[in-house]
């Protein structure tokens, strides 16, 4: 928290400046996915931006080897540094876009937090979800029509609604996996 308060100044990595709102919206907000990847063994942060969901969930998940992927320079600058100062081994960050496909990696688990609508982020970042792995959108409200225009390969498993401690907000963990 302390290292987003610092560098959000410099980087704007989010608009949310209030200690109390970083903690609950972003922080608790991020590991309240936990439960639901402690299977996995490799996760891809898409969009991470601040390091969210990422940095919780490398964190949290010590055995899970996280990658943050963005495409804006000073936010990767900024993940960099948090990796340094907060010893994470277990995290790789990398500047690009998705729709690059330069990872030469398949993972596990590929998670987005606020970066696109379910069918942008199956078009963009389903390639890069191993056989048998999931897509996980976190969202606010539960995406009824844009799970309806889910296609590409990819189907509904599940949306899952998530209690976040100190937060007043509808939040839903949506889950698709690669269709048979």
């Amino acid at each position: 928290m302390a290292l987003v308060q610092k560098w959000n100044k410099v980087y704007n990595l989010t608009a949310v400046r209030d200690a109390d709102k970083i903690l609950t919206h972003h922080l608790l907000d991020s590991l309240a996915v936990v439960p639901h990847v402690t299977h996995a063994t490799t996760i891809l942060d898409v969009g991470s931006g601040a390091g969210l969901p990422g940095i919780p969930l490398a964190l949290a998940l010590p055995e899970a080897h996280v990658t943050l992927l963005d495409s804006n320079h000073k936010k990767t600058t900024f993940l960099s540094q948090a990796v340094i100062e907060l010893k994470l081994s277990n995290v790789a960050v990398v500047c690009e876009r998705v729709e690059k496909n330069q990872l030469n990696q398949i993972f596990s688990v590929v998670v987005s937090r606020a970066f696109s609508d379910l069918p942008g982020f199956v078009t963009l970042a389903g390639h890069l979800v191993a056989a048998g792995g999931t897509l996980l959108a976190m969202k606010g409200m539960c995406p009824g029509n844009e799970i309806a225009q889910l296609q590409n390969g990819f189907k509904l498993s599940s949306v899952t609604p998530l209690k976040v401690p100190g937060l007043d907000a509808e939040r839903h963990l949506v889950f698709m996996k690669k269709a048979a």
